[in-house]
């Protein structure tokens, strides 16, 4: 089968796809031909040895992938010809893949393979961040930072979902601002002087994270009183940092948001989550927004349109 291999550790740019065996099952996992695969951060970090994650070279990244299964153990639960969506540590960027019988999932009918890998990461993130982490309450105000990236078209969407009023995005630019409106968002700032933008509708109950850098503090006081703000990553590149009498003054928390961590350690929190979420996906209420796709072939540039900050949606590769 082709997969997509990091051989070097000299970033996206270095990828090579190889003829490579398919991998064999084990009894506790799925054998799966892979539809879709996403694209996440994480590989990227990975193409330069930067990850915490660091298998011996070379290596298949990907760990986020939908599909038909191939082969499953009597007894899984699941049959060849299923549709699933899956999370495996290693091996997604490939024709197939396995994944733990206990990260595998049914995929709605109604939920396409590129939607379907667009799901695990970002959804449970948003839904960890929003419903567990952050304590949303009906009604409640949700400011989106980095709003057309994955993690950030998925919070609007889980907000709205869940329960959520007024949600603003924040975004670069107007088209940017388009996609997060397709998404569900209520409306859009811009990046740049969003602070003055956001509150002259109103402070927000949550913001919610994934970029940092020098917007932190001025998401700070977008908060209103009780407020919280949800650190989910670090893409702006720089780590803030804040002067805790802020969080004082008004009363707000800044609230740690490390989904895989958390999930490491608590075997089935994931599926507790998929049960959460399945029933939106399957009404339709949850719709992931399906970003750019790339043939194995491209991997390259789908892990360079994240590492560039291109990234509208979810990137996939599609095998």
């Amino acid at each position: 089968m082709r997969a997509v291999q990091i051989v070097t550790l000299d970033g996206p740019s270095a990828v090579e796809v190889r003829d490579v065996a398919s991998p064999p099952p084990g009894p506790d996992q799925v054998l799966i031909r892979v539809r879709a695969a996403g694209v996440a951060f994480p590989e990227v970090l990975q193409s330069r040895g930067l990850y915490q994650l660091k298998p011996d070279l070379p290596f298949t990244p990907g760990a986020e992938i939908a599909g038909e299964v191939i082969a499953a153990a009597e007894g899984s639960g699941f049959a060849v010809g299923d549709r699933v969506a899956a999370l495996c540590e290693l091996g997604g960027f490939a024709e197939e893949a396995v994944a733990s019988v206990d990260m595998t999932f049914v995929l709605p009918d109604a939920v396409s393979f590129e939607q379907g890998a667009s799901v695990l990461f970002n959804y449970c993130t948003a839904y960890f961040a929003l419903v567990e982490r952050g304590q949303l309450r009906p009604e409640e105000s949700v400011l989106v930072q980095g709003a057309a990236g994955g993690v950030g078209t998925a919070a609007i969407q889980v907000a709205k979902a869940f329960g959520a009023g007024r949600v603003v995005a924040v975004v670069s630019t107007d088209e940017k601002g388009a996609v997060a409106l397709a998404a569900g968002a209520d409306e859009f700032v811009l990046a740049d002087g969003f602070k003055d933008a956001v509150l002259a509708g109103g402070k927000v109950d949550i913001v919610v994270d994934p970029v940092g850098g020098d917007r932190f503090t001025d998401s700070l006081r977008c908060l209103a009183d009780d407020g919280r703000i949800l650190v989910i990553g670090f893409t702006a590149g720089d780590i803030p940092t804040v002067k805790v009498n802020r969080l004082l003054l008004n009363n707000v928390a800044a609230v740690g948001v490390g989904w895989g961590a958390y999930v490491s350690k608590r075997p089935g929190h994931i599926a507790s989550q998929w049960a959460a979420l399945a029933p939106h996906l399957e009404s339709g209420v949850l719709q992931p927004v399906v970003g750019q796709t790339f043939p194995l072939e491209e991997a390259a540039k789908a892990l360079l349109t994240l590492d560039e900050r291109r990234a509208t949606g979810k990137v996939l590769l599609i095998p």
